[in-house]
């Protein structure tokens, strides 16, 4: 009895053959695709029937790589975020700082611009801080002694007077600003030339007008100026704009508030003006000597009409004397005042001349 395989198990060509008769077609149909292309339709349909099933299996793939993309993604994206925000804040700090230049360049043209207007010699200085004292009104400035800044010298910016340094050390000065209350400043308006005095108010950073007549010709909105009668500020400075007008009819004086017009809180370079106006000689001493002299012998003179009224006229050693104050009078104007020293030597010529027509009377009375 013959064995038999059953006909799953039955075996065909062997492998070997196999793969040389798919290879033999295989090459048969790429030369067959080569020269006559034939094979461009069969090809795109297998694509297009296999697209999805090519989708399919790179999903996994797709998604592995979607999610790193996305972790990936978000990380940049905060650096770029962190990133630009730290650049606006670099930008706006050079904002700033390009801002604050360019008023600091307006502000010293506007001072270069005053200090060609100034007639005396300035020095431009910086606002470093203010003074500790919270009850005064003082600033700090980075010039010194060391830059020739000396007590008294004014400081003014391009719209006014600011104040005047007080306190004078190596390498900065302490400048006491004009509405500080310790501060006066002689003034006048600028539209009438009514002159006053200039008093700060302290904290209110204001200033005051003393002084003044309930009916002064003063208005809201007067500039006033400097009067140069100190000999520390120049005259013509402009310093304060009246704000308000008080008229008390009761009262003796009248209360007029000026608002500064130097831009204290804004500016922080100011001007020193380095000379003061120059002021007039003093007369030498020795003419003041004589006045003394005279008064002297002056001071008789209103008690001599009195002994001698309804006397006779004494004789001529007594008519010299009074002859000499008469001279002296007549010389004045008016008894006791003197309001122009005359030179030393004139009083004995008068004296010599009164007594010459008193000699020349004596020979008359004998023949009497």
């Amino acid at each position: 009895m013959e064995y038999s395989p059953p006909p799953l198990f039955k075996q065909g060509a062997s492998a070997r053959v196999k793969v040389m008769v798919f290879a033999c077609i295989s090459i048969a149909l790429l030369l067959v695709d080569s020269h006559m292309r034939s094979l461009t339709t069969i090809r795109q349909v297998a694509g297009t029937v296999l697209y999805p099933l090519q989708m399919a299996a790179l999903m996994p793939r797709d998604a592995i790589y979607g999610v790193g993309d996305y972790f990936s993604s978000l990380s940049s994206m905060e650096k770029q975020v962190n990133e630009m925000k730290r650049q606006q804040i670099l930008n706006s700090q050079a904002l700033q700082l390009a801002q604050l230049q360019a008023a600091e360049n307006a502000q010293l043209r506007r001072l270069l611009d005053a200090r060609q207007q100034v007639p005396v010699k300035s020095l431009l200085a910086e606002v470093l801080y203010d003074a500790r004292d919270v009850n005064s009104r003082k600033i700090i400035l980075n010039r010194g002694s060391r830059n020739e800044v000396q007590l008294g010298l004014p400081v003014i910016d391009n719209q006014g007077v600011v104040g005047q340094v007080t306190r004078v050390f190596p390498f900065t000065s302490e400048v006491t600003l004009l509405s500080d209350k310790e501060q006066a400043i002689p003034v006048q308006l600028l539209r009438n030339g009514l002159r006053s005095v200039a008093y700060g108010r302290g904290k209110p950073g204001n200033l005051e007008l003393r002084f003044t007549a309930p009916n002064a010709d003063i208005q809201v909105g007067d500039i006033v100026v400097t009067s140069g009668l100190d000999g520390v500020y120049p005259a013509g400075l402009a310093v304060a704009r009246v704000t308000q007008v008080e008229n008390s009819a009761g009262g003796s004086f009248g209360g007029v508030i000026c608002q500064p017009l130097a831009g204290i809180a804004n500016n922080t370079q100011l001007l020193i003006l380095m000379s003061t106006p120059d002021k007039p000689p003093r007369p030498p001493e020795d003419d003041a000597k004589p006045l003394r002299k005279n008064n002297k012998q002056m001071a008789p003179v209103k008690d001599v009409p009195k002994e001698t009224e309804g006397q006779p006229a004494p004789p001529a050693a007594g008519a010299a004397a009074p002859a000499a104050p008469t001279a002296a009078t007549g010389a004045t104007g008016a008894p006791g005042l003197i309001p122009v020293p005359p030179p030393a030597p004139k009083p004995k010529p008068a004296a010599t001349d009164a007594a010459a027509p008193a000699a020349a009377d004596q020979p008359k009375e004998p023949a009497r």
